[in-house]
């Protein structure tokens, strides 16, 4: 678990709330392409107003709450890994923005106990070991 460390690339799919893919919600189905090519992880998060290529406004209103919502999947791993994965994604996202970027991860690693993990998200900002 801990092997994602160092320079990945971030991947962001910007779709809306109501897209779907076979019938279920694209936001799931793309999650679980993603877990089943073993990618480090994802997460999906909805957003309270957007716009894009049609510039129509999706907002949440105190009164009508849209149905309509944007949605970003935002998924970390290694170059390879999501360039195998962006020619299903493309076919899967019929509207929609994917974007890529360079990121250096310096803490990856399943929920532990303190004295189970070692602190290297302190290592990494101040550059000593706190340890010794």
């Amino acid at each position: 678990m801990h092997g994602l460390k160092g320079e990945r690339v971030l991947m962001r799919i910007h779709i809306g709330e109501r897209d779907k893919y076979n019938g279920e919600p694209l936001y799931w189905a793309i999650v679980n392409l993603l877990r089943q090519r073993h990618l480090a992880g994802a997460t999906v998060t909805r957003g309270i107003m957007s716009f894009g290529a049609s510039s129509h406004i999706h907002a949440a209103k105190f009164v009508d709450f849209s149905l309509d919502m944007p949605i970003v999947v935002e998924c970390v791993d290694t170059e390879d890994k999501i360039d195998s994965v962006l020619p299903e994604l493309d076919r899967m996202v019929t509207g929609g923005l994917i974007t890529l970027e360079r990121v250096e991860v310096i803490v990856y690693r399943p929920h532990e106990t303190d004295q189970e993990r070692s602190d290297d998200l302190a290592m990494r900002m101040t550059g000593t070991n706190p340890i010794t």
